[in-house]
């Protein structure tokens, strides 16, 4: 640090008392080649002003300023954001107030009398040198917290154990809660699956750090985060042990990464499609040709109508499922215009009402109270939810069936819940589900779901399922939700229930 003979520092001497403001200023004017500039305030509200005003570098305050006390004034002046450094200054010696004066943030503490020159340039230069240090501590500290705060993904610090002591506003964003409740939280809370919080806490454990760990977290509302985990041992300036990570979300770019590939095995089986289609309707095509020219010529003999009638019948049929499955290679045309989701659940489940009253399969419903408006090709998208209801009535073969049906909104999204108590799906079988032509069905073509998936994305949503055998399966639909004038809204609200 430079000596203090080298700084021109502005020093304001607080002191009701103008005998003691002419002695203590003799004392610094005598300090060898000092550069000090000195100014008196013998009133308490007028140095608390110029403390707050920030005219001055270094403040010298006595600790009897009439009705107040310079612990008063040094406590209100670092509330105001004061930052200067103070030398708080009495007539006589006590513990007490030397103890509370470094407790509340002054410099140093000296007793009118039991200084001189040297000492006071000690103090002085001790004062201005620790300032000068503390602010440079504070602009680090507010960087980074700039930083910390600014950043897009989840930052924390916790203890050795993962119990939060910090985080950024990012992650309430990402996960739901408050500040306030997340430091009644661990990391380890927030993991959705066993398997990854044993995985982390081995990891950490073994290496003190985790470096990309790809976990699924929970949030607040109980919506599932696929993360990118990275976190470490640290040590701080008392040798005390900390947990600092990263976290940063990747669900947007699983599910895009999970659709290109359902659209790439779509194309695939499309193309198969139309090669078979192609390959079987010629000779069909003549089978059906020979069979009209047969007919004619064995009318008149026994049992010929009968088997001429199941060739055709059954070529018939062929034919039914080569288009089927020729449309479901295509790829869906979609009329999007904004829709009442509400109004297209109703509808959906309307469709499917005979075979719910029949089952006796309770229907539970839950929407917003305000109409969520959609953009999306409203008679297709009754198609998937027609599939996905259908789906959970055939999963249910008990006689307390229980189908419901959720809607939730954010800023962004809505979201669609379909949850049945039915027979569930195998892990095996859920990452086949939206394949084209798999099916768990006896009398299935695996075309129903592989539809839904097509209808979903083709409306710019994206489709979830979580499943447990013999607990049940649970559809999540999100689609984007738009935020229209009331009027507008008003005005599809009266077209829907036309």
């Amino acid at each position: 640090m430079m000596p203090v003979s080298n700084l021109h520092a502005r020093i304001l001497i607080v002191d009701d008392d103008e005998d003691d403001f002419l002695l203590t200023s003799e004392l610094i004017r005598n300090i060898p080649s000092s550069g000090f500039t000195i100014n008196w305030c013998y009133s308490y509200k007028e140095a608390l002003e110029l403390m707050i005003s920030k005219r001055y570098d270094l403040y010298l305050i006595d600790y009897l300023l009439g009705a107040k006390t310079g612990l008063d004034l040094l406590k209100e002046a670092i509330a105001a954001g004061v930052e200067e450094p103070v030398i708080l200054l009495t007539g006589k010696g006590n513990q007490k107030v030397d103890i509370e004066a470094m407790r509340v943030g002054a410099m140093d503490y000296l007793v009118k009398g039991e200084f001189n020159e040297e000492k006071l340039e000690r103090s002085i230069r001790y004062a201005l040198e620790r300032a000068a240090t503390l602010k440079a501590l504070r602009l680090n500290e507010r960087k980074y917290r700039n930083m910390f705060e600014r950043s897009k993904d989840m930052v924390f610090i916790g203890d050795r154990s993962g119990c939060f002591k910090d985080v950024n506003s990012a992650t309430s964003e990402l996960l739901g809660y408050s500040r306030d409740e997340l430091m009644q939280l661990s990391i380890y809370n927030l993991f959705a699956q066993k398997k990854d919080v044993e995985k982390f806490r081995e990891l950490f454990t073994v290496h003190k750090q985790v470096n990309d760990l790809e976990v699924e977290m929970k949030t607040k509302f109980g919506e599932n985060k696929v993360c990118i985990i990275s976190a470490s041992l640290e040590m701080d300036n008392n040798n005390q042990e900390y947990m600092q990570g990263i976290v940063h979300d990747i669900t947007n770019l699983k599910r895009a990464e999970k659709a290109t590939l359902q659209v790439e095995k779509l194309a695939a089986a499309g193309r198969l499609v139309r090669t078979l289609a192609h390959e079987v309707r010629n000779p069909l095509n003549n089978i059906n040709l020979s069979v009209e020219h047969l007919r004619d010529e064995i009318e008149d003999l026994e049992n010929g109508k009968l088997y001429l009638g199941i060739i055709q019948r059954n070529s018939s049929r062929i034919g039914a499922l080569i288009t089927e499955l020729l449309n479901s290679s295509r790829p869906t045309e979609m009329k999007r215009e904004p829709h009442i989701l509400q109004t297209i659940l109703d509808e959906s489940i309307s469709e499917s009402i005979d075979r719910l009253t029949l089952q006796g399969i309770n229907m539970q419903i839950k929407y917003p109270d305000v109409p969520v408006i959609v953009c999306v090709d409203r008679e297709k998208l009754k198609i998937a939810f027609s599939n996905i209801i259908i789906n959970a009535t055939e999963a249910i073969n008990h006689p307390r069936g229980k189908i419901s049906i959720t809607v939730e909104t954010n800023h962004k999204y809505a979201t669609v819940t379909i949850k049945d108590n039915g027979c569930g799906i195998s892990e095996e079988n859920i990452s086949r589900l939206f394949e084209p032509y798999f099916t768990s069905k006896r009398n299935g073509m695996g075309l129903g779901l592989a539809s839904t998936l097509n209808i979903i994305q083709s409306n710019k949503g994206y489709i979830d399922v979580k499943s447990e055998l013999n607990v049940g399966t649970e559809f999540i639909i999100t689609l984007e939700k738009m935020e229209m004038p009331e009027r507008k809204e008003e005005a599809i609200t009266r077209k829907e229930e036309v």
